[in-house]
């Protein structure tokens, strides 16, 4: 399981958010490419970055520090906020990004996330945010009658890399991850998921590690790793360990 950092990006600054509430935000440094950098020294694998302001707005509103931060890191990027049409998608990926992540459009058009992760097979993840089961949209701001478990299911075979699945009301909280959810999404699929939301400490990683054999293959974490409640190096050693362990 690989643990991945996450960069929020309001107004060109690398924030975290509670619940995804754009007005109840913290700032944690207004220069998101030597956070980026800080995160790859320690021993980040893979880099989470949210376009907050494009989320809201439904088109890129910080794409020049995305190409920034994509140009400064030798490891991969993946990116999800304001990406609504697939010229926006090839385009991102134009930039250097390994993986754009479908949020809002997974449910108003997923003819389009279909036919994006046929044009770019591997590249395209799928990102359910839920409020007590039930799929949110538009930034978080948008409500839907949609269950997160029938959203992931329509997209079973089409050639999406993961399904990011996140928990609204924890994420950002640190009261530790669903992972009743997060387990029987991931049991109910083929395509890998990644987990999202309420990480806080080694123990919430340590309980996520059993998850693995159901599918969740990584897992994303921000507030912790900003307020250090959780040392990525020592959260990504305690999964390779259980990894190794797993298969002797």
């Amino acid at each position: 399981m690989i643990i991945i950092p996450a960069i929020d990006l309001k107004d060109g600054n690398c924030v975290r958010l509670k619940q995804g509430r754009m007005e109840d935000d913290t700032l944690f440094s207004s220069n998101p490419v030597a956070m980026a950098l800080n995160w790859q020294k320690q021993g980040a694998r893979y880099l989470h970055l949210v376009d907050l302001n494009g989320a809201f707005a439904g088109e890129p509103v910080n794409r020049e520090i995305i190409k920034k931060i994509v140009a400064a890191l030798d490891i991969p990027c993946q990116l999800g906020g304001g990406i609504r049409d697939l010229a926006t998608v090839s385009a991102y990926l134009e930039l250097g990004l390994k993986r754009v992540i479908l949020g809002t459009v997974a449910v108003e058009n997923p003819e389009l996330v279909r036919a994006a992760a046929q044009t770019h097979p591997g590249r395209i993840c799928v990102g359910i945010d839920a409020r007590q089961g039930l799929v949110a949209t538009r930034g978080w701001a948008a409500e839907t009658h949609i269950q997160a478990l029938d959203l992931a299911r329509g997209f079973e075979g089409c050639g999406v890399a993961a399904i990011i699945y996140t928990d609204i009301l924890r994420d950002g909280m640190q009261t530790g991850v669903n992972l009743a959810e997060t387990k029987a999404l991931a049991e109910a699929i083929s395509i890998p998921v990644i987990a999202s939301g309420g990480i806080a400490t080694i123990a919430d990683v340590e309980g996520l590690l059993p998850l693995e054999k159901s599918g969740v293959m990584a897992a994303i974490t921000g507030r912790a790793l900003y307020e250090g409640t959780l040392d990525l190096g020592a959260a990504q050693a305690l999964a390779d360990t259980a990894a190794g362990s797993s298969q002797c």
